[in-house]
């Protein structure tokens, strides 16, 4: 495997972990939806803001430290949630915590996710944030949303962009299932991935563990590509159903897949504490708005009465910055830290934060900004 202190950058650990799983399971992270032009809009988005630094600033020492809820995080940064990262790697979900803890940042955990909300606490606690997918079965939500409070998770991140599916061509092209089954279609490149299939024999094929005992779950990815949880989510879920899960849920309530101003109102009006700028990584509305290109509407609606955090196409340490200077408090990474994940294990996420947290730094520097707070518009050009 090549070795981790030759990746400079989170596009050398995708390299790496294309190279160790099978093509199936890689497009199942890396892709989008339909033609991918959300996806690829996120990334240029990023690409185009442009910045202008402040000369002859005493940068010796930089303060990257951040408060989240009321709560110092050590970078403006958590991990995104992530679903079925087991099938790529076993553990996946514990490696990301644990790395995520050793780095001062939350780490949050999906509803499909293939370790479960009470083994993650117990084993590797710190900072921990529950993302909730509106399941079609208003009980299994709420003991879910019961256990994730009982064993200690702070916020709860309500997914509100998946009535349905998102059309995921890769997927159906390469006979993905989630829960993840192997076919004869798609065997022959699960055996050119030895380091994997050693994985899979030694530990089983994952399950999603928070998902045990939910009957409605489908396993099977149609022909039309449509994802297995999203057949499963409720699509009569609305603002009504917003509110119930406000008045179960005790600790901080986050709505992630917000892209409009006025739904952040909406929010705010009913008790919401943040949201999440999202577009689902480019994963559902194919045609929907980089999510850095909505921010700053969104920012400017709510200003500082919500915690406005952001996630899509977050690829480099200069990347926090440039959301942070647009209106962020702070931004959630996904496939960054997964693509170290899958590269090598724990290591590879701790690499990955490594570079992100590194390239911040610098970047800070870089810029003439001395702590977060001297993070702010007049950096951009407009």
């Amino acid at each position: 495997m090549t070795s981790l202190s030759r990746a400079f950058n989170i596009e050398d650990l995708r390299r790496i972990a294309r190279a160790r799983i099978p093509r199936a399971i890689f497009d199942f992270y890396d892709g989008g939806a339909e033609d991918e032009v959300t996806l690829r809009a996120n990334r240029a988005a990023f690409e185009r803001v442009q910045l202008l630094p402040r000369a002859l600033v005493n940068v010796a020492e930089v303060d990257t430290r951040a408060a989240l809820f009321g709560v110092e995080s050590r970078f403006p940064l958590a991990i995104a949630p992530m679903g079925a990262v087991g099938a790529g790697r076993p553990g996946a979900d514990l490696s990301l915590a644990r790395a995520a803890k050793a780095y001062g940042i939350p780490y949050t955990l999906a509803t499909p996710a293939t370790t479960s909300i009470e083994r993650v606490a117990n084993e590797v606690g710190g900072r921990l944030w529950f993302q909730l997918y509106v399941l079609n079965d208003a009980d299994f939500r709420r003991k879910l949303m019961e256990r994730a409070h009982a064993a200690g998770y702070e916020a709860l991140l309500v997914t509100v962009d998946v009535p349905v599916g998102g059309k995921r061509e890769r997927d159906s092209r390469n006979d993905f299932t989630a829960p993840f089954r192997p076919t004869w279609r798609n065997s022959r490149d699960f055996w050119r991935k030895p380091a994997w299939v050693i994985d899979m024999l030694r530990n089983g094929i994952p399950r999603m563990e928070n998902l045990d005992g939910f009957v409605q779950w489908s396993t099977r990815v149609t022909d039309a590509g449509a994802a297995s949880v999203g057949r499963s989510q409720d699509a009569s879920f609305d603002w009504e159903g917003l509110k119930r899960v406000r008045d179960i849920w005790p600790g901080k309530l986050l709505v992630k897949g917000i892209e409009r101003a006025d739904d952040a109102e909406r929010l705010l009006a009913i008790g919401g504490d943040g949201l999440v700028v999202s577009n689902h990584g480019g994963r559902q509305l194919d045609g929907a708005a980089a999510t850095l290109d909505a921010l700053p509407a969104i920012a400017h609606a709510v200003g500082s009465r919500l915690t406005v955090l952001l996630d899509g196409g977050v690829r480099r340490g200069v990347d926090i910055l440039k959301a942070r200077a647009l209106g962020a408090q702070a931004v959630l990474a996904g496939r960054a830290p997964l693509f170290g994940v899958m590269a090598a294990g724990e290591p590879g996420a701790r690499r990955a934060l490594e570079i992100l947290t590194g390239e911040f730094e610098r970047a800070m520097k870089l810029a003439g900004a001395r702590t977060i707070t001297e993070i702010t518009p007049d950096l951009i050009r407009h």
